[in-house]
């Protein structure tokens, strides 16, 4: 069911599942987080236009 709703990113690999609530972030390792984890840790160093989570810039 969540794999319907899931996108992987080409740029980093992190899956993103949408759910009601707020989007789960799953990273290679480590705890699940957020959008807004995802951005701290890896989005705001990449400039490649490849990025699903660019909506947070």
């Amino acid at each position: 069911m969540a794999e319907a709703n899931m996108q992987v990113c080409k740029v980093c690999g992190v899956k993103i599942i949408k759910i009601i609530g707020g989007d789960r972030v799953l990273f290679s390792v480590g705890a699940p987080g957020t959008r807004e984890t995802l951005w701290q840790k890896v989005c705001k160093h990449t400039q490649n236009s490849g990025c699903i989570n660019r909506q947070n810039t």
